[in-house]
């Protein structure tokens, strides 16, 4: 339950972080790191800390290849170690998949918002049928910067709740 409480104050901390600024904070991200290695060690022991170890591992190796496409920010990658640090291996897992889903959901809501979705399709479909990138204009809403903090704090906490059969 503390742990819960924890990650959700850090989440919330990351999510302003990301929609003032654009970026989350690296001395930020170390703070959860190492609150999340301390509180686990605290209620595991070494077993805790060995969980922990391994959830930031997880987490940070699920979304290293969307930063290495271009897909994501540095910090976003970061952000999803710390909070498999603070939750383990298996759970950083379930985490992940449910931002993954989150981020797309959210990202299909923002260009319904600004009635950009139908350009987004035809774009994709041209690039399908021509078989090669076709860039977004200028003014897209896909080029917009997107503030993942939230699609990783609705995942993490949904995943939390929601627990696969």
């Amino acid at each position: 339950m503390l742990a819960t409480i924890a990650l959700s104050a850090f989440l919330a901390g990351a999510v302003v972080c990301d929609f003032v600024n654009h970026r989350i904070p690296n001395y930020y991200l170390l703070l959860g790191m190492l609150a999340a290695l301390i509180l686990q060690g605290w209620t595991l022991g070494l077993a805790g800390l060995t969980a922990s170890g391994a959830g930031l591992l997880v987490g940070l190796a699920l979304f290293i290849p969307l930063y290495a496409f271009g897909g994501m920010a540095a910090g976003d990658v970061k952000l999803m170690a710390v909070v498999g640090s603070f939750i383990g291996m298996d759970d950083a897992l379930w985490a992940g998949a449910c931002s993954l889903i989150a981020g797309g959901i959210l990202g299909v809501l923002y260009l319904l918002y600004k009635g950009q979705f139908g350009r987004l399709i035809q774009r994709y479909w041209a690039m399908t049928c021509l078989r090669s990138y076709i860039p977004a204009e200028e003014g897209d809403a896909a080029r917009h910067r997107f503030p993942y903090a939230i699609a990783i704090a609705t995942g993490t906490l949904v995943s939390l709740y929601w627990a696969p059969l």
